[in-house]
């Protein structure tokens, strides 16, 4: 999951850049609403933390403004303001969901899930392919019932063919939404990532699909 985080203060973008790293996601960060409003039309995210208070105006100008361009991605605004109506402008102008500072990180982690998960379609937590489960909150593979042990990498690909399922993601929807833009990878490097998985979870559970991409399939219905 690639999120871009959008916060002036610099110690708090540090630690939770490294909070949400250490837990599997991809970071993206400015402090200024011009640069994100660029960023969120030029670059594919899963989900926008957004702070109301940027040096360049509210928040909730900028995220009004990518409502009525049509711009659906998920956003959660973390801001110090609490009261009410500050809440509704907020939820007025477009966000998805709101949560005051100071807060838990765990509480941040959990919401933003959540936001992603129900954009796909998934209600429950734990996302399940057949026998494959996918835990959202966690990060952890099960296959059988049996845990999985997967790279970082391997991780966040499979965490996004599991919230895609079933439909068919192609390879530069993957690399934009599963690698750093500042790397991201060619389709080769994608393949061999995908080889690897089908190693560990069964060849035939990742559908190759010619000239369109690949899918996440529920092999033990057939058998």
């Amino acid at each position: 999951m690639k999120v871009l985080l959008v916060e002036n203060d610099p110690a708090l973008a540090e630690a939770l850049g490294e909070a949400l790293g250490d837990a599997g996601l991809l970071l993206e960060h400015t402090a200024s609403g011009g640069e994100a409003d660029f960023l969120v039309r030029t670059e594919a995210y899963d989900a926008v933390i957004l702070d109301l208070g940027l040096p360049d105006g509210d928040g909730s100008r900028w995220l009004a403004e990518w409502r009525e361009d049509g711009l659906e991605l998920p956003v959660l605004v973390l801001t110090a303001r609490t009261r009410w109506a500050d809440k509704a402008a907020g939820f007025s102008a477009g966000a998805d969901d709101y949560v005051t500072k100071p807060f838990e990180t765990a509480e941040v982690l959990f919401r933003l899930h959540a936001l992603v998960r129900r954009r796909h379609g998934h209600a429950h937590p734990v996302i399940r392919v057949g026998e494959l489960a996918f835990d959202t909150h966690t990060g952890s593979v099960t296959l059988a019932g049996r845990p999985v042990s997967l790279t970082a990498q391997e991780s966040r690909l499979l965490a996004y063919l599991a919230h895609a399922a079933p439909r068919v993601v192609s390879r530069s929807e993957l690399a934009e939404h599963v690698y750093d833009r500042d790397h991201e990878p060619d389709s080769n490097v994608i393949d061999v990532q995908v080889s690897r998985l089908r190693r560990k979870l069964g060849a035939a559970r990742i559908e190759t699909r010619r000239g369109q991409g690949y899918r996440l399939v529920d092999t033990d219905a057939a058998s």
